[in-house]
């Protein structure tokens, strides 16, 4: 099973869904891990609802990190803030289907960490 997984990886990371930037967006961030270089920014609209109706990031980094943000991106799509705003690591790990050790880890944990710091305003506004 491992080796499916390993597959989806690879492919997410060579030919992602939703990579790009939302222009305008309703909510914004970008972070990097300092350790390894990857860098993530995640990009989301929302409905009056506070639902997620467009997603989309860009960055850089190892294989792990980007199709995490594919994966993450595409999942929170159609949710609302507030379970965005719920999102934890398990959630991640359960996308990527693989176990990862510390190293990795923080590489798959970058974009949920982008995600959530975007929906709790940590955006464009309070960054410039």
């Amino acid at each position: 099973m491992d080796d499916l997984y390993r597959e989806q990886i690879i492919e997410r990371f060579k030919n992602p869904h939703h990579r790009g930037e939302l222009d305008p967006h309703d909510y914004s961030f970008e972070d990097d891990n300092p350790l390894c270089g990857d860098r993530i920014r995640i990009d989301l609209r929302v409905n009056a609802d506070d639902i997620v109706t467009e997603a989309a990031f860009s960055g850089r980094g190892c294989s792990i990190s980007q199709a995490s943000a594919d994966l993450v991106v595409e999942f929170i799509i159609g949710q609302s803030v507030s379970y965005v705003r719920a999102l934890t690591k398990e959630h991640v790990l359960d996308l990527l289907g693989i176990e990862l050790g510390p190293v990795r880890l923080k590489c798959a944990l970058l974009s949920l960490k982008v995600a959530k710091a975007s929906v709790y305003g940590l955006g464009d506004d309070l960054l410039a």
